[in-house]
């Protein structure tokens, strides 16, 4: 008997990718992709623990992607990412392999366009440099769609609150000498910032214990405080350190351990009462997902520029809802005010002028607060200044 194997057999179709049928209300595209990379100096060498241990160079200089996307409708969204120490030209090279992706297409379907982004590079995966390189594009993307709504981005996302607690990190590295960290740490309180970061993770604990109680001395007991290791500590380390620790009534402490360690992260927040934060150093969704399943942290922190953009961000922001988790996104505060904003739980911004130099406009801190922009989109324009530190560009049009 002869049997067909191709004989009455329907083979459904995918629907268009483009999405809705062309019309006045459903369709733009976009026709140019401007990418720039800027390099932004530093006013002074900068030192965490992961150059007291010798992983690392002392920071001089962090490398800025910037992405300007025009549409055939005239809409415009300015996005960026970043990188320190290097990369920065990687993740250049790699956004202007794969932007042309994004030609024709309507701007608005930012999650398919960040797929087709992911997959146009494959090849070197869906996390690190590759998201970093998106990041720029698909954040530029949410401010066209927001600068397009008329309403700034924490408004189009359904913001629950107008301004976001804030803490500093940019005064309390250990490069910075005691009387200047403490003289840094009033400046930032007087200027309205909330909260205070400061770096440890010196070879002697002991160094960093005192340190830290003379800045708790200075600050009184109400100021919140917290701590970074930048992964510096192993597991016995941070288990005896944290215990010491708890007296100062620690906001978290964050990276206590490797980024990765999952395990131990999760041992440290139940053994400790003082919560644990990590999740800057991630670059995918999967990752943050296995912090947050596993109970390893009390504060998520992922960060926008690295994860792949706010696209990204934002799945990571459901799944550390449906947790009850608290939220303090890395760096970026640009950006990761409107993304806090949104957020159902409790959420803190880092506070970080490095990037003042880079824009037209400012954040504003009261009262223990950043508060929200009223501006479109991200609210931010690129300064003279950025445009003078360019040292790569590239326009990408049909």
């Amino acid at each position: 008997m002869k049997i067909s194997l191709v004989e009455n057999v329907s083979i459904p179709t995918n629907p268009p990718l483009a999405g809705l049928a062309i019309g006045p209300a459903t369709q733009d595209a976009v026709t140019e992709v401007k990418l720039s990379l800027v390099m932004l100096p530093l006013a002074e060498p900068i030192s965490d623990a992961k150059v007291l241990t010798g992983r690392q160079k002392p920071l001089t200089e962090v490398a800025m992607l910037f992405a300007e996307i025009s549409s055939r409708e005239g809409h415009q969204g300015v996005g960026f990412s970043y990188s320190k120490r290097a990369g920065g030209r990687g993740m250049f090279a790699h956004a202007r392999e794969v932007a042309d992706a994004l030609l024709g297409e309507d701007p608005n379907d930012i999650a398919r366009l960040w797929d087709k982004l992911i997959w146009a590079g494959a090849s070197v995966g869906r996390s690190g440099l590759a998201t970093q390189a998106i990041a720029a594009m698909d954040n530029a993307l949410w401010d066209m769609k927001a600068k397009r709504a008329g309403l700034p981005l924490a408004k189009l996302l359904g913001a629950r609150r107008d301004a976001v607690r804030t803490y500093n990190t940019s005064g309390g590295f250990l490069s910075t000498p005691l009387e200047k960290l403490l003289e840094n740490c009033t400046v930032s309180v007087r200027n309205g910032i909330g909260g205070i970061k400061i770096k440890v993770g010196q070879p002697d604990p002991m160094i960093d214990l005192k340190r830290l109680e003379a800045v708790r001395n200075h600050l009184g007991p109400d100021v919140p405080l917290m701590v970074d290791a930048n992964q510096q500590w192993d597991r016995p380390t941070a288990q005896r350190v944290g215990r010491v620790l708890e007296q100062l009534n620690l906001v978290w402490i964050e990276e206590p351990l490797d980024a990765y360690d999952v395990e131990g992260h999760a041992m440290l927040a139940a053994q400790l009462d003082t919560p644990i934060a990590s999740g800057e150093m991630l670059t995918s969704v999967a990752e943050h997902r296995a912090l947050i399943e596993h109970n390893a942290v009390d504060f998520i922190q992922p960060d926008a520029g690295r994860v792949g953009g706010i696209t990204q961000f934002l799945k990571i922001a459901a799944a550390a809802e449906q947790k009850y988790l608290k939220m303090a996104p890395h760096f970026a505060m640009e950006i990761h005010i409107h993304l806090a904003a949104a957020y159902a739980h409790e959420a803190w911004v880092e506070h970080f002028d490095w990037l003042d130099p880079l824009f037209n406009e400012r954040l504003e801190t009261s009262g223990g607060n950043m508060v929200v922009p009223n501006r479109p989109g991200l609210g931010f324009t690129i300064s003279e200044q950025a445009r003078a530190w360019t040292v790569e560009s590239a326009i990408i049009r049909k």
